[in-house]
């Protein structure tokens, strides 16, 4: 199964009650292992999890600590590109050459990088003098 297969199988999972926007990621790490997470909502919306994030957490729990490709898919006109907060996120483990492919249910694809999305993004060298 593809990343975005597997991103489109987790999507189902999303718990979406308020926006009815359902989202699924899936990042492959390093080793290439699949984690995948969709998004969860809860009643004090817009406080929820995005998918992005979901699959970042359950690569780390697993000891894992490096994202080698990332995949996003939504039912959107175009393919949606992960939230600012997602976005530091991926780039805190991915290097700014990881591809990121996002895409929509009816099968548009984009493939961009964790630099495209995420342009001067923070780093621990900011914090070199801490």
């Amino acid at each position: 199964m593809t990343l975005i297969e597997q991103a489109r199988a987790v999507r189902e999972n999303a718990h979406a009650p308020y926006s009815k926007f359902k989202v699924g990621a899936a990042v492959q790490a390093a080793s290439g292992a699949v984690y995948v997470g969709c998004n969860v909502e809860n009643v004090a919306y817009p406080e929820g999890t995005c998918a992005e994030a979901g699959a970042i957490a359950a690569m780390v729990a697993a000891g894992e600590t490096q994202i080698a490709s990332v995949a996003v898919i939504a039912d959107s006109p175009t393919p949606v590109t992960p939230c600012g907060g997602c976005r530091q996120k991926i780039a805190e483990f991915a290097g700014g050459d990881v591809v990121v492919t996002l895409a929509t249910t009816d099968g548009t694809v984009l493939d961009t990088s964790v630099s495209a999305l995420l342009p001067g993004s923070f780093d621990a060298d900011y914090m070199s003098r801490v």
